[in-house]
């Protein structure tokens, strides 16, 4: 129900209304708009144009489109998770988001460096995607230190992939930011095409999964759509 193209069209608040309904799909059908809205900590206006982005004209007629697709989904949401798997995988299947990947690895194609750059757990990622790009024969470094500093032989011939949940990392958004100024191609691969980080990127590609924090702000984000990304892109370049 939820297309790659109309999540990508979300502001921040309609996102919220976004990750406040995968995350209760069980009783948004029987919510009123007012008790969604302050559910979410949005007004009812944000959720009235949430739903015109999901092509419907309000919010009766989204919530007989989501519970007509909750049914057919019926099978595999019960497993905590599943739902926003599954979210995920729908909203990218389809020939707008494959010419996303297709650009990316046309963009890591062109590269002679290639640097992935994370920090936490999306540094774990980096040193995954640099192996996993160079088995695939394009020979690539990883950075995990955020302080690393950008220095030598970077020009426009390299291409930096930055990974970042949220996108708002004070220490991915400085070497972002060094990468930039030496003319580099940047590459962002975060949550929302709204972070920070996207916005100071050349290309984003957004996967658009809730942001799930501990309370002492461990991050436990789910990164399986990361890693599909990566050897989607990665795949694509053997061809």
């Amino acid at each position: 129900m939820f297309s790659h193209h109309d999540l990508a069209s979300l502001n921040a608040l309609e996102m919220q209304v976004y990750h406040d309904i995968i995350k209760h799909p069980e009783s948004v059908s029987y919510m009123t708009i007012r008790e969604l809205a302050e559910r979410a900590g949005v007004s009812t206006t944000t959720v009235l144009r949430f739903c015109r982005k999901m092509g419907c004209d309000g919010w009766s007629e989204f919530r007989i489109r989501f519970r007509l697709a909750q049914q057919q989904a019926q099978p595999v949401q019960a497993n905590v998770g599943v739902s926003e798997m599954l979210s995920f995988f729908k909203s990218i299947n389809n020939d707008e988001f494959s010419a996303l990947i297709s650009r990316a690895a046309e963009m890591i194609n062109r590269a002679e460096q290639l640097f992935f750059i994370g920090a936490g757990t999306s540094g774990s990622l980096a040193k995954y995607g640099a192996r996993f790009f160079s088995n695939v024969g394009k020979f690539s470094h990883y950075i995990d230190d955020p302080y690393y500093p950008v220095s030598g032989n970077v020009d426009d011939n390299t291409l930096a992939i930055l990974l970042s949940v949220s996108g708002e990392t004070p220490e991915i958004l400085r070497l972002a930011s060094q990468f930039s100024l030496r003319r580099c191609q940047t590459l962002a691969i975060t949550h929302s095409e709204s972070s920070s980080l996207a916005k100071m990127s050349d290309f984003t590609l957004a996967y658009h999964v809730p942001v799930i924090r501990l309370s002492d702000n461990y991050d436990i984000t789910t990164q399986v759509p990361v890693m599909y990304i990566l050897e989607a892109v990665g795949r694509l370049l053997i061809k």
